[in-house]
């Protein structure tokens, strides 16, 4: 089969890329740098061309309103193209609890693009995953200082950027969902605990704060990032991923 994999060149689709090729079908890795544009369109009819799925894991420049247009412009060009040349199913990865956090522009700019692609004109599959390891620096460094680490207690359950290029591999190589599947990692923390574990094994003697107003997930209310009793649970523990990324 072929597959488009749009945003193949970045960390997750990079990965899936690769698995697609190992398991003998065609991937072609569509981004800016490959000279596709999902904003004005260049270069997506080249790319789709032959296409038997399209694996959308482009993502918005920003996280603020603006995603809102990023996704709606992207997704309707996307759609466009994928009709114009044939392709049999559409893949996007979401988030975990995405449509329970209106308070988050980004979220709900996620949300759109889902029930844009539900709308659209293709058989489809959504792909929701809970937030990567390899974003837990990041998300510490929006309210750090020399001295502390501001985090609040948001129930989340963690999983390695390489689990999420399986599902999607997973997914993308089935028969299109016409709906949606959670992954989630095996370990659920409190985020001011996973900052302590990971400050620990960094040698990093900052204090982590309790701060429920601290940074974007202060927005989140309850447990909505958990995977839930139908999610799929992924098999890498973050203290593990820990290790092998030292």
């Amino acid at each position: 089969m072929k597959f488009t994999v749009i945003g193949g060149t970045g960390l997750i689709g990079s990965q899936v890329v690769r698995m697609l090729t190992d398991a003998g079908h065609e991937a072609v890795p569509a981004a800016l740098s490959t000279g596709v544009d999902l904003i004005t369109g260049k270069g997506l009819d080249q790319a789709l061309e032959g296409a038997d799925v399209v694996i959308n894991l482009a993502n918005s420049p920003t996280f603020d309103e603006a995603s809102l247009d990023f996704f709606r412009t992207s997704m309707g060009n996307l759609l466009a193209a994928g009709e114009r040349a044939g392709v049999g199913h559409q893949v996007v990865l979401s988030i975990v609890g995405v449509d329970q956090v209106p308070a988050l522009d980004y979220y709900r700019a996620k949300e759109l693009q889902e029930e844009l692609l539900m709308q659209g004109p293709t058989p489809y599959s959504i792909v929701r995953v809970t937030q990567f390891f390899e974003f837990m620096e990041a998300v510490m460094s929006w309210t750090s200082d020399a001295d502390t680490v501001r985090l609040p207690a948001t129930p989340i359950q963690p999983m390695a950027a390489a689990d999420v290029a399986a599902a999607v591999f997973e997914v993308a190589t089935g028969a299109p969902l016409r709906g949606i599947r959670n992954y989630a990692g095996p370990d659920v923390f409190a985020l001011t605990e996973l900052g302590k574990i990971t400050l620990a094994a960094k040698g990093d003697g900052r204090r982590v704060v309790t701060d429920d107003q601290a940074g974007m997930f202060a927005a989140v209310v309850g447990d909505v990032l958990i995977g839930g009793p139908d999610a799929r649970v992924v098999p890498t523990h973050y203290q593990d991923w820990l290790k092998q990324a030292r």
